[in-house]
């Protein structure tokens, strides 16, 4: 399919684009919908799930706690993320991190 170019004008042609692009995304979409359904069979055929096969949807090693509350050592942070409501209570209380430091 030949389409002719020369024709048209700045518009048509940033349309044109437009359109090839939204085609070419929908594509790579269909092909990797499919591409997943065949490894999940694939997978299944020989008796696991896709899941077990590519070693599960990990997040990574965790980090080891830094900190633990003083009140309840159970209570533990690594340090990162959202400071828990009992470090928030420690430095309220003009306390420093080095006081729950593990």
């Amino acid at each position: 399919m030949a389409i002719d170019l020369s024709n048209m004008d700045l518009n048509d042609l940033r349309a044109l684009r437009k359109d090839v692009d939204a085609a070419i995304a929908s594509f790579e979409k269909r092909k990797k919908k499919d591409a997943l359904a065949a490894a999940q069979k694939a997978a299944q055929d020989h008796g696991f799930s896709l899941d077990e096969i590519m070693g599960g949807k990990s997040a990574g090693p965790k980090s080891p706690p830094k900190y633990a509350n003083p009140a309840d050592r159970s209570q533990t942070w690594t340090g990162r993320g959202r400071q828990p409501q009992w470090i928030k209570d420690h430095l309220a209380h003009g306390k420093s991190m080095d006081d729950a430091a593990i």
